[in-house]
């Protein structure tokens, strides 16, 4: 492969981190090979809960780590472990995260990618608890199979810094235009990892998608992606386009209370709170499409859910899109977002369908806006539709600068 220069961990949050974590265990991610999993195991990587510690927890083979660590290498080589992303798609960046290992963090990673079809994976997945041990002879046989150590790379070996809370985030951002279906990732020699969290946009064959067929358009598996946001203070709006219902109100998108509410509140005509300010978040569509149906769900969200909420949507070029993103999202540009649900009153710990005349736009859409008020939490959000026909130029506009 062609020589690349050195990857630098950025010391600020990059701006990918507005994208989805592709490699999430929640969005079906897993780690299929591992070379040792000695103190514990590599699914540990995947968790989406933060990395926790706990001073009194041991196993029969050590310390208890919420990561995933190697014993002490005593053999020529290093370490290594495969994972297969629970959403293929295109990477924009890495967050390697040292959370707690201070005396025992992997010195250095390097990460390869590779786009696999099915049919090339040999049965690798190994099940059950893998503490204490090691891939077996026939383990490594089948992962040789995929020759991984030939894989693109896309972080090449860079150093690590210590699990501290003030430097265990070590971010790379990736410039790989291309789907990714499965990484390498090199520790050197030994050591832990707590998690790997992988940023980027789900990208799906839309070629092969029925026209008549109903989708979720800003699902994260179809290739929706969260591009703005005016506060998440309690929760990321990129949640509520994950998989399933929220497990619990950290699964879902809430904002901190706004502090312009007024002292008396008062309702409109519609029971709909009379309030100066609102909260908001933009979402480009996996694929521009009509949307027929819409579903918001506060679950979870009992004494801290909008009181209303709407939709706006347009349809833009990639040209403006940049403008957007540019501009994050502060723009004057009103006639070009369009009422695709009125302001409706929403209830806690709910599922809210609407439909039929309740959806007001019936032509296609290539971004959507969720404007709540005054504040509050909002675990999901579907939006039901027919994609338009494949090869509009909006999909084919991959933006990793927001």
């Amino acid at each position: 492969m062609a020589a690349r220069p050195a990857a630098k961990t950025v010391t600020s949050e990059p701006d990918f981190l507005q994208f989805n974590n592709l490699a999430c265990e929640m969005a079906g991610g897993k780690v299929i090979f591992a070379t040792d999993e000695w103190f514990a195991p590599a699914q540990n990587l995947l968790k989406r809960e933060p990395a926790e510690f706990i001073a009194s927890a041991f196993t029969d083979y050590g310390k208890w780590m919420d990561g995933w660590e190697t014993r002490r290498k005593r053999l020529p080589g290093h370490d290594w472990c495969i994972i297969q992303l629970g959403v293929p798609g295109v990477i924009h960046g890495f967050d390697v995260d040292t959370s707690f290992f201070t005396g025992n963090y992997a010195p250095s990673v390097s990460i390869q990618a590779a786009c696999l079809n099915t049919d090339e994976i040999p049965s690798l997945a190994p099940e059950g608890d893998r503490t204490g041990m090691a891939a077996t002879e026939r383990e490594f046989e089948a992962a040789a199979e995929l020759h991984s150590e030939t894989w693109e790379e896309l972080v090449p070996v860079t150093e690590l810094k210590p699990g501290y809370s003030d430097s265990c985030h070590n971010y790379f951002p990736v410039t790989f235009p291309h789907r990714v279906t499965h990484l390498r990732l090199n520790m050197y020699p030994d050591g832990g990892i707590a998690r790997l969290r992988v940023y980027g946009i789900g990208q799906r064959d839309w070629s092969t998608e029925p026209t008549l067929d109903r989708v979720d358009l800003v699902a994260l598996t179809n290739g929706g992606v969260c591009q703005g946001y005016s506060d998440a203070h309690f929760g990321h709006p990129r949640n509520m386009i994950g998989l399933g219902r929220a497990a619990n109100m950290g699964d879902g998108w809430e904002t901190a209370r706004r502090l312009d509410r007024p002292k008396v509140l008062q309702t409109d005509e519609k029971g709909i709170l009379r309030v100066p300010g609102s909260e908001w978040a933009v979402f480009r569509l996996g694929h521009p499409g009509v949307i027929t149906s819409i579903e918001i769900d506060t679950n979870h969200f009992k004494g801290n859910f909008p009181d209303s909420c709407k939709i706006e949507a347009c349809s833009l070029t990639p040209e403006e899109e940049q403008q957007y993103l540019s501009q994050r999202w502060a723009t004057d540009e009103k006639e070009k977002w369009k009422i695709l649900l009125s302001s409706q009153k929403l209830k806690p710990h709910h599922i809210h369908m609407f439909s039929g005349e309740a959806v007001e736009l019936s032509e296609v859409v290539s971004h959507v806006r969720l404007v709540i008020a005054p504040d509050g939490g909002v675990s999901r959000l579907r939006l039901w539709g027919h994609p338009k026909a494949a090869g509009s130029s909006v999909t084919q506009k991959l933006t990793s600068k927001l």
